[in-house]
């Protein structure tokens, strides 16, 4: 449902929409006076009371070529961390005299997100300054170089030292191109409104599961499983940047999306650079404390929406894979790796399902604040899946699950998806939307920023939710967790 406007907004947003120049006298306008501030406290107690006013640009079909695109590019934003935790029972393989190879899913998650988390922040702050386009031509060719090089490592038989060394700094590199991928994407996708954040959430979601399908089909080969979706997973990142190329030059893209700005790079076109501003101020530094105003400013409105889906992820990483992977299988007839990978599998078919949710008007909740009571109830599944039947320490006393069935077990783990990949996707498709988003006050400047930084939480919650996994195995073996083997 729509909220309520004056007719003159309603007609102001039926143009398309033009990203504002940032100059000196923008931070100035985004510095909120108080009046607007207790407008915005107003505005939240108007957000159920909404109404529909008739359709408005994010309603209005969308060129469905797009729509494809966007679930391509949502595929290829998600897939560095879905090859690494996919992988893991590879890598996991690898390492069989390691001090580390109880751990290493933790340690794996740790370095990806916190690296992830640092170069979202500078992403996010430099959004503005680097064309989306640009930036996502160049991290999606950094993405398949780095994911080739997985791909080869299946051929060499590297010493555990070496390939542990390998792992981590690849993943941090995946992190790094993957960070400035997520901006670009979900900025763009943010101008054309919650339909086609919705396919490119449900493309992040899908290419999980194909992931997961790959490696269980491959059975107990955890080589040439690696070696699968390595290979598949190279080929399809350029493949989608062909795509992404395409769709730029589309009429119905380019009506939407600013046009880049062509950059000369001669003495000539710096001059101005170099001179000073007439009123003797330096526009660089008036335009990044602009942008940084701007950015604080929407993050301050949204807060409860980021809260909600930082939190989504930090129960997420808590237990999911670290945790998880170490639940056996009660049926003795089941192989460890078998079920190992059909619990990603059925992880991630519940998270897609829920994105697709999504899709389906009657089901969809735009309010902030129940959308963070749904988040926080997720605590719930961490006892759930301690009381499964869980691999412990070798040293620790061995005790019955309270939750003995392997089919409980997976049906936990597809309500556990189910309610990530919905919670978090209805976050990202309300914290930029002028229609159900009343805190953004039909601030059109702020809808292609209040998407990356919403994205940033999400990071935010992977980071603590990834240290906490740490928190959660000592729990269980009550041990310390960065030794144990």
């Amino acid at each position: 449902m729509l909220g309520r406007r004056r007719s003159s907004s309603i007609s102001s947003i039926d143009t398309p929409y033009h990203a504002l120049p940032q100059t000196p006298d923008l931070a100035q306008e985004i510095n909120i006076p108080s009046a607007i501030e207790e407008a915005e406290l107003a505005s939240e107690d108007m957000e159920e009371d909404t109404i529909d006013d008739g359709p408005t640009p994010s309603d209005a079909p969308v060129d469905g070529r797009i729509h494809w695109i966007h679930f391509m590019l949502g595929a290829a934003v998600l897939l560095p961390w879905n090859v690494m935790i996919t992988a893991e029972p590879y890598f996991i393989s690898q390492l069989r005299r390691s001090s580390i190879r109880s751990t290493f899913g933790s340690y794996l998650a740790t370095t990806f997100t916190l690296s992830n988390f640092l170069f979202l922040a500078h992403a996010t702050i430099t959004s503005k300054k680097v064309p989306p386009a640009e930036r996502t031509r160049w991290s999606m060719l950094c993405l398949a170089f780095l994911i080739g090089l997985l791909t080869l490592s299946t051929f060499i038989d590297l010493p555990e030292g070496i390939f542990i060394t390998f792992v981590i700094s690849t993943g941090i590199a995946l992190a790094g191109a993957g960070a400035y991928l997520q901006t670009s994407v979900i900025a763009v996708a943010s101008l054309f409104g919650p339909s086609i954040i919705q396919s490119l959430l449900s493309g992040q979601a899908i290419v999980a599961v194909i992931l997961a399908s790959s490696a269980l089909l491959m059975g107990t080969a955890e080589t040439k499983s690696a070696r699968l979706f390595f290979g598949i997973s190279t080929s399809f990142l350029l493949v989608c940047g062909t795509a992404n190329v395409w769709m730029t030059r589309l009429p119905s893209y380019r009506a939407v999306v600013p046009a880049e700005p062509r950059r000369r790079r001669t003495l000539s076109i710096s001059a101005d650079f170099l001179l000073p501003a007439p009123d003797g101020s330096d526009t660089r530094v008036s335009d990044s404390k602009a942008t940084w105003d701007q950015i604080l400013s929407i993050a301050q409105r949204n807060i409860i929406y980021e809260l909600a889906v930082a939190y989504v992820f930090i129960i997420t990483l808590s237990v999911f894979p670290a945790i998880t992977i170490s639940i056996v299988p009660t049926n003795p007839s089941i192989h460890p790796l078998f079920f190992s990978s059909l619990h990603f599998l059925v992880f991630n078919t519940g998270d897609w399902f829920g994105r697709y949710l999504c899709s389906i008007p009657k089901l969809l909740i735009w309010s902030a604040k129940n959308l963070l009571g749904l988040s926080l109830a997720r605590t719930l599944f961490i006892p759930l899946f301690l009381a499964c039947n869980l691999q412990r320490d070798a040293s620790s006393p061995s005790a019955l699950p309270v939750i003995s069935s392997d089919l409980l077990y997976m049906v936990l783990l597809f309500a556990f998806g189910l309610s990530n990949g919905y919670i978090s996707s209805m976050c990202l498709m309300s914290a930029p939307s002028l229609e159900h988003n009343p805190r953004l006050m039909g601030r059109k400047e702020d809808v292609d920023l209040a998407a990356p930084i919403a994205s940033f939480c999400i990071v935010g919650g992977l980071v603590i939710g990834s240290v906490l996994s740490f928190i959660v195995r000592a729990i269980v073996c009550g041990c310390n967790p960065f030794l144990t083997a």
